[in-house]
């Protein structure tokens, strides 16, 4: 998708303050967390617990609970290190423990950084600050449901979906051709509406105005550097072109002709008898992506289902750095993190134009995800781009019971007679 950051595994570093907090507030478990985005205060949830086994983290967007992969804790420090994102905060406690301050930061494209300052206060505080007027009922049911929105910087359509509460909180995403922006979360009061999300990877805000004629017009934020405008119309048939026919299949390219390095640093061919199924699956990805992250969830299941049935799945990482070494560790990262059984091959880096130029079975890579999917024989049945992953609700369920009829149907066809 893309806004998405670059994401592989990393760690938030909380560093020390003067003084530790007193032990009690070691407790706090709620956090309201923010980091300050070019367009304002852009907060998260984050949840901190004390167990038996050691120290718990979660990042909250929404109805999302993000759990933590690595927390580590003493008197002064917090640790987090959330998997697969290249994603840290180093931040310090307060005096009185109920505040740290510091810095987020990433790893992106060669090495480069990208970051905003990050802040959180202990309490089961307001995700947005609410002012004292009741929500219009009237135009919290007005802004609920699907909004045709045209973002500035992109020609391509989008969906908005946005539920609202009658105290005014709003769950929300937006639909792209390249796939979703996965839990936001929000207020809408005085014709303001405020969205944003922080899950290690993304770091997105929205801001916009509810306009007399109906119309929603307002900003987007992503990390430290993106800014465009959107503007949005109240449309319950807006729909996106079917994801099915976006990225086409390249005529006369066969598997044999493409090879990429394993993750041990092995030429293999996408035609090598290892890969082998009566149906296959080549999935276009990267270990930064969120939408990938989701789609991988789902590959996991149709691997651990269909595997014994003949299903192949192969997994090409377009990754960040370009250091193969690198590259391949963070890679083995994401298939710990997923339980991923099934092959994976560093294919290149990230940037579209040039994994279009090392990937020439579909005419462009438009999206990360792709998926495609093959007969047995290595003959293209289709090719997917993007990933409406689960915040959409039932757009990702009907995209799941596409892709998993997909896979039935080229598995019959495999055993039907000739």
């Amino acid at each position: 998708m893309r806004h998405t950051l670059p994401a592989i595994a990393g760690l938030l570093l909380l560093a020390t303050a003067c003084q530790p907090p007193p032990a009690d507030d070691w407790h706090h478990e709620q956090w309201r967390a923010w980091l300050d985005s070019p367009g304002g205060e852009l907060p998260f949830g984050l949840e901190l617990r004390e167990t038996p086994g050691g120290f718990e983290a979660t990042l909250i967007n929404g109805t999302e609970r993000l759990p933590v992969t690595t927390v580590e804790r003493n008197a002064t420090t917090l640790t987090l290190g959330i998997e697969p994102y290249d994603s840290m905060i180093e931040a310090s406690f307060g005096e009185d423990g109920h505040r740290l301050d510091g810095r987020w930061a990433k790893t992106g494209v060669a090495g480069a950084k990208t970051g905003l300052d990050f802040h959180a206060v202990a309490g089961e505080l307001p995700r947005f600050a609410s002012g004292a007027s009741q929500p219009d009922s009237a135009a919290l049911e007005l802004l609920s449901g699907r909004w045709a929105v045209d973002f500035e910087k992109d020609d391509g359509p989008a969906i908005g979906i946005f539920e609202a509460a009658t105290d005014g909180t709003v769950l929300a995403t937006f639909m792209t051709t390249t796939g979703d922006y996965r839990y936001l979360a929000g207020r809408f009061e005085d014709d303001r509406l405020r969205l944003s999300v922080f899950d290690g990877a993304h770091a997105f805000l929205f801001d916009a105005r509810l306009r007399d004629d109906g119309t929603l017009e307002g900003d987007f934020w992503s990390r430290d550097s993106w800014h465009e405008s959107w503007t949005a119309r109240k449309d319950p048939g807006a729909a996106l072109p079917d994801a099915f026919g976006l990225t086409q299949w390249v005529a006369g390219e066969t598997l044999g002709d493409v090879a990429y390095p394993d993750l041990d640093g092995r030429t293999r061919k996408l035609d090598d008898p290892a890969f082998a199924g009566r149906a296959r699956i080549l999935e276009v990805f990267g270990s930064w992506c969120p939408n990938c992250n989701d789609a991988t969830r789902f590959l996991v299941e149709l691997d651990r289902e269909y595997r014994d049935h003949g299903l192949s799945i192969v997994g090409l990482a377009f990754e960040m750095s370009g250091d193969f070494d690198r590259d391949a560790e963070q890679v083995r990262v994401y298939a710990r993190h997923h339980g991923i059984e099934y092959p994976l091959l560093v294919a290149g880096v990230s940037p579209k134009d040039e994994a279009s130029e090392v990937f020439p079975l579909v005419d462009r890579v438009r999206s990360y995800p792709t998926t495609i999917f093959l007969h047995g024989d290595g003959r293209v049945r289709a090719v997917h781009q993007g990933y409406t992953g689960p915040a959409t609700g039932e757009a990702h369920r009907e995209l799941r019971e596409r892709f998993e009829s997909l896979v039935q149907e080229l598995l019959a066809e495999s055993h039907a007679p000739s």
